[in-house]
């Protein structure tokens, strides 16, 4: 029953963050149009507004304007953006507890990467959700004034980035690095919202109402912070994606799959980026950065790619005896090829897959100790084993290259299940 409710947990957990995340990161992306696809109003301009746009929507005309300094006043409603960004981080660390937090020892620590305890590796986890925060905010402090030097800061910020991600993939499983790694860059985007962005535009507002003068900086010191989460949103986005695919993050060159990844995806962000300022005529095509962002993906792949002995062993067997190995018995031997292979396969179940799925214990309902469930669950076990290499769950049982490889060549040869367990 606890299994059963844990992953109900996780599942509702983990819809909850998209649900919100989809809003956080949503909005993020309507500002970025909207703020650099504004043109001169035309005509006189009493209100001194800085930009307009019109838009159609839903049958509807929109019009949207930005303001120089202070608008003449503020009517109706004012809208706040923050509560999808505070949820999506509630979620996430609630999920992050669930998923990795609450068992360590199955999905944050891997031996074979370094001897953790525990509780050493919950608390340097959150030691480098706080330790990276801080890094970033010295960094924004005090590299560079607000609005001046924000390309030093943009250099300092992503060598940190590539630095925490070095850290993390040296302590943990690899797909819980890369999740860490995104963990730590979404700490920081909410840290900028709560601690700048929103303080900064209430700040403006009581500025406002009182009829004072507008102090400029904390629109400056927000706006940098906002380019900050804008960039760092995909890549993000792809550590979170990350964990359902072992071939990545199982990778003996994790880090440099990470890093390449990442850029990329930034990369493709500023080109969307761009691409607004594009089509009112203010700069070039951004196709560039593009195709920069493509072929650092393309070079992730090259580098993730099986080598040609992976490849070979992988590949159908021409005899059932390739899956069992030794050499082929003879007409009337015993056992059988099929049953030889079975047997070899059940093994290899009974040594890393059982302690989850057997009798005692089924996680996500999957039962692999008979010959009729393995032949069931024989697609999900090759997928999850060979292709993904998610299985076992942080190779805790520590299954070798070579075990994989038998799992993929004993289900494309049709997945023998012909002995007893």
């Amino acid at each position: 029953m606890e299994i059963f409710l844990f992953d109900w947990a996780n599942l509702l957990l983990r819809w909850l963050h998209v649900i919100v995340a989809v809003a956080w990161i949503g909005a993020s992306f309507y500002f970025v149009f909207l703020d650099l696809s504004l043109v001169s109003p035309k005509g006189d301009n009493p209100d001194k507004v800085a930009g307009e746009l019109w838009a159609i929507h839903g049958g509807g005309f929109y019009h949207a304007r930005k303001f120089i300094g202070a608008p003449p006043y503020i009517g109706g409603h004012l809208h706040w953006f923050y509560w999808e960004s505070y949820f999506t981080w509630i979620t996430g660390f609630l999920l992050l507890s669930v998923s990795y937090l609450w068992n360590p020892s199955s999905y944050l620590i891997d031996p074979s990467v370094a001897a953790l305890t525990e509780g050493q590796a919950v608390v340097i986890v959150i030691a480098m959700l706080l330790g990276f925060m801080l890094v970033y905010e010295l960094i924004c402090r005090f590299a560079a004034k607000p609005g001046k030097g924000d390309g030093l800061v943009a250099v300092l910020v992503a060598v940190a980035v590539v630095a925490a991600a070095a850290i993390a993939t040296e302590l943990f499983s690899g797909r819980a690095a890369f999740l860490i790694t995104g963990a730590m860059m979404a700490t920081v985007m909410s840290s900028n919202v709560l601690f700048w962005i929103i303080p900064g535009q209430k700040k403006m507002v009581a500025q406002l109402q009182a009829g004072e003068a507008l102090d400029p900086l904390p629109g400056i010191i927000g706006k940098q912070r906002s380019v900050h989460n804008t960039y760092f949103t995909l890549p993000v986005v792809f550590t979170m994606l990350s964990n359902h695919y072992g071939f990545i993050t199982g990778h003996e060159d994790r880090l440099a799959l990470l890093v390449l990844i990442m850029v990329g995806g930034a990369l493709i962000r500023h080109f969307f980026v761009q691409m607004h300022g594009h089509k009112l005529g203010r700069h070039g095509h951004p196709w560039p950065y593009a195709l920069a962002g493509v072929v650092l993906l393309v070079a992730a792949v090259v580098v993730s790619a099986p080598s040609a002995e992976s490849r070979a062993a992988t590949q159908p067997a021409t005899q059932p005896a390739a899956i069992g190995g030794g050499p082929t018995p003879q007409a009337g031997s015993s056992p059988s090829l099929e049953t030889a292979g079975a047997l070899r396969i059940q093994k290899v179940m009974a040594q890393h897959c059982l302690q989850c799925h057997g009798v005692d214990l089924q996680m996500k309902n999957v039962r692999l100790d008979s010959p009729e469930l393995l032949k069931r669950h024989a697609l999900s076990v090759y997928q999850q084993v060979s292709v993904l290499r998610a299985m076992p769950m942080n190779n805790v049982t520590q299954m070798t290259n070579e075990e994989r490889q038998l799992v993929a060549a004993w289900f494309k040869a049709g997945a023998p299940v012909d002995a007893e367990f």
